[in-house]
């Protein structure tokens, strides 16, 4: 589901070792309430099989995020075309894809730096500023990939 990451940075020419995929998330952590976390499945070529990478986030990052890539703003124009009843489930969804694609970005970043073949979580507090400097170079790819997984087609696509 969030493959598209995988090629989309210049960054990313680094790390093609490794294969991504989605696996589960956003979901609460236990015991932060400030945070969720979405699981990815990594494999490496030269390993005989994959580990699972939980990625963490505050929501308090999340909402930064949201505003200063004028998420909203950018999305709205989309928005308009749905239905009014179907509106809010839009929202919600666009929350889920937004949280995914940043957890995605900071495994990315800790890609680049390399992973040991162990399952392994990201804390919350790690990468906070790698992640936002990342999320900010990937943010028209990320907003082109919300309005994909949601079937949405911009009306403005030069405001990507």
């Amino acid at each position: 589901m969030i493959q598209w990451l995988f090629m989309m940075s210049e960054a990313r020419r680094d790390v093609p070792a490794f294969r991504v995929t989605f696996f589960f998330g956003p979901e609460p952590v236990e015991g932060k309430a400030d945070a969720v976390v979405c699981v990815f499945n990594v494999k490496k070529r030269s390993w005989k099989a994959g580990i699972q990478v939980a990625v963490e986030i505050s929501t308090s990052q999340v909402t930064a995020l949201r505003r200063t890539m004028e998420l909203n703003d950018r999305l709205a124009a989309s928005l308009k075309a749905v239905d009014r009843q179907e509106v809010s489930h839009y929202q919600e969804r666009v929350e889920d894809v937004f949280v995914q694609a940043l957890c995605r970005c900071k495994l990315d970043v800790r890609l680049q730096a390399g992973l040991a073949q162990e399952n392994q979580r990201m804390e919350v507090h790690e990468l906070t500023d790698e992640l936002n400097h990342e999320a900010h170079a990937r943010t028209d790819d990320i907003l082109v990939h919300i309005l994909d997984e949601l079937d949405l087609i911009s009306s403005h696509p030069s405001s990507l």
